[in-house]
């Protein structure tokens, strides 16, 4: 039996047979891993709470044929608590935590940058510092820059020209008068300059953006999110209907 320890952020789980549950990890140096946590949905369960969307673990398993299998789990930080009785909260953490999971296809394959930019948007989530949708539109434009699909923000995406005029999500980013396909949006410059202070952890700056800006912008980065992963993120949904 191959034993490994590592510690990661249970994305989700799924209910296998009559107890046990498959269990969806970002670990900080294994990359994803699927598990069978055996007898978790009983009531007896030694660390059943323990591995529930949301909480940072710490982790034993043994390599299965198929699956991995969890022996032991501890707690490191629980952030479901913090954020479960918040909806704007709690649907910004869901949506980070079913982006994390498409943006790393692969199972075992490190991924310590998606790795930490998860533990630290689920923290800034907690400590409540700043608004929701601003950490989530925060956490969406980091996560693309690590998995290599960085919106262009101070030039335009073609042709590098300073002067720009719209932003156009298959183009990557803002382009100039010259660049512009059609259907791009002409966002207001606050709104390009609110993305930038995100992408660059410019909490200052956006926590004293507009609100028209921080809708505009929340738009914005749902849309270039989902055309690169190529389908719709579900959570999203319901982070929509708060007002920005």
């Amino acid at each position: 039996m191959s034993l490994y320890r590592d510690e990661g952020v249970v994305l989700r789980t799924q209910k296998l047979g009559e107890a046990d549950r498959i269990v969806t990890v970002l670990a900080k140096r294994t990359g994803k891993i699927r598990a069978v946590a055996k007898g978790v949905r009983r009531t007896t369960s030694r660390f059943g709470a323990r591995l529930e969307p949301f909480t940072h673990v710490d982790l034993q398993l043994h390599t299965g044929r198929t699956l991995d299998v969890v022996t032991q789990a501890e707690t490191l930080r629980p952030y479901g608590e913090a954020l479960a009785a918040d909806y704007p909260r709690y649907t910004a953490g869901t949506a980070m935590l079913e982006t994390a999971d498409r943006l790393t296809h692969g199972e075992k394959e490190p991924a310590l940058r998606q790795f930490l930019l998860l533990v630290g948007g689920l923290r800034t989530l907690a400590d409540r510092d700043h608004e929701a949708r601003l950490v989530l539109d925060a956490y969406f434009l980091r996560s693309l820059a690590v998995a290599g699909y960085a919106p262009a923000l101070d030039a335009c995406a073609k042709c590098r020209a300073p002067a720009i005029r719209a932003f156009a999500i298959v183009a990557g980013g803002v382009v100039c008068g010259a660049c512009k396909p059609s259907g791009s949006a002409v966002p207001a410059g606050g709104t390009i300059g609110l993305m930038a202070a995100l992408l660059r952890g410019d909490w200052a700056a956006a926590d004293a953006s507009e609100s028209r800006h921080r809708s505009e912008c929340s738009g914005l980065v749902a849309a270039y999110l989902q055309w690169h992963l190529e389908h719709g993120i579900r959570s999203l949904r319901h982070v929509e209907r708060e007002p920005a």
